[in-house]
């Protein structure tokens, strides 16, 4: 959400919406975690991300927070995982990719291959995201990801339960009917910390060379791997097998 569009918290009408979100959110993730103790939340440092962050940490519940380091994130999102840390008291656990598989792709394609082509884009995906999320899923009932509908073409069918076919576990989406608006009125009111990109016409954040401020009017994933087609911005994180 670009800064000058952040919700304006007089709306009775949104605040009354966002209440019941909540609610909904703190029961659902309460639930989930009873449920399936072995959970763990995926936090990529983004808006929706920070929401569950905030919401599992003020909470306390028992469900553990983890994040990946791709070795090419920016300043900004290093900087909040430390805040994030200080902040809630949380040991935040990392993984990172295994320095063979990054070293065999940049030997064999260059540091830049992932503006060649679609392949070797995802190729980097898989060797920085993708691998390093299953030994962090490794042994779990259940993830959770702070994925929303409303975010883009690949996205407009996700369910708050899934079966996740590819790593063999459940997967809640938690914030799947949630409005861009509504993450940004809880950030608000909670003075949630965020990534301060955002405040830099960046509403998604990934890697740093994959990621530019979009413009007004622009959908919000459109500063995601920008020179591809909408259909093919996915990292292979939230893929279907």
């Amino acid at each position: 959400m670009h800064p000058n569009q952040h919700p304006k918290l007089d709306d009775p009408a949104l605040i009354a919406a966002l209440d019941a979100k909540v609610a909904t959110l703190v029961a659902d993730l309460s639930a989930w975690a009873a449920e399936l103790p072995a959970i763990t939340m995926a936090n990529s440092l983004g808006a929706e991300d920070m929401v569950l962050t905030d919401v599992i940490a003020t909470r306390g519940l028992p469900i553990e927070i983890f994040s990946l380091d791709t070795g090419r994130l920016p300043l900004e999102t290093y900087d909040l995982m430390a805040e994030v840390q200080k902040r809630y008291g949380l040991k935040l656990k990392f993984y990172y990719p295994r320095h063979e598989l990054v070293e065999a792709y940049t030997r064999d394609h260059g540091i830049n291959a992932f503006y060649d082509s679609v392949e070797l884009r995802k190729a980097c995906c898989h060797v920085r995201k993708v691998e390093p999320l299953g030994r962090a899923l490794a042994g779990k009932q259940a993830w959770i990801t702070g994925l929303r509908a409303q975010q883009s073409t690949t996205r407009t069918d996700l369910p708050k339960r899934q079966f996740d076919e590819g790593n063999g576990l459940v997967k809640f989406n938690p914030l799947s009917d949630w409005s861009e608006k509504e993450v940004w009125a809880y950030i608000r009111i909670h003075q949630v910390p965020y990534n301060a990109l955002h405040d830099k016409f960046y509403p998604s954040i990934g890697c740093a060379p994959c990621t530019r401020p979009i413009s007004l009017g622009e959908d919000i994933r459109a500063g995601r791997w920008w020179w591809e087609n909408p259909e093919t911005k996915e990292c292979g994180l939230h893929v279907k097998k």
